[in-house]
């Protein structure tokens, strides 16, 4: 089965820097594609990228294209997020998950088949 494991997440100041882990096990993750996501109080989760583990270039949302950076280290089986230049408004528990579902890049949560417990970031102004 499917496990994935968010960690990373904390309170920062407006301008700072985190970075996200979603460590994978339970597949060989190769022909799967992993997502992120972000779910604030009262609103909908939310796309914030994506990325095939076979290799190829991640896919943002437009609210974080150009600060957030996700890649892969294989050898560790994890998926990082990186987040510069944060903001209040990126405030929200933090989801990765997983699919094999065909088609790229995938940024509807409903296609996603795993998914992480979540890791929360709260960043002050």
């Amino acid at each position: 089965q499917v496990q994935l494991v968010e960690s990373g997440g904390g309170l920062v100041q407006a301008g700072d820097s985190l970075r996200l882990s979603c460590a994978a096990s339970g597949r060989t993750f190769s022909t799967y594609v992993i997502g992120w996501f972000r779910q604030a109080p009262g609103k909908e989760r939310e796309f914030v990228g994506t990325i095939k583990w076979s290799g190829g270039s991640p896919y943002y949302s437009d609210s974080v294209r150009g600060r957030f950076t996700i890649s892969i280290d294989n050898a560790k089986n994890t998926v990082y997020l990186e987040m510069n230049s944060l903001k209040p408004e990126d405030t929200a528990v933090y989801y990765c998950a997983a699919t094999r579902r065909a088609g790229w890049p995938i940024l509807s949560k409903y296609l996603y088949d795993f998914w992480g417990q979540g890791t929360q970031v709260t960043v002050s102004s």
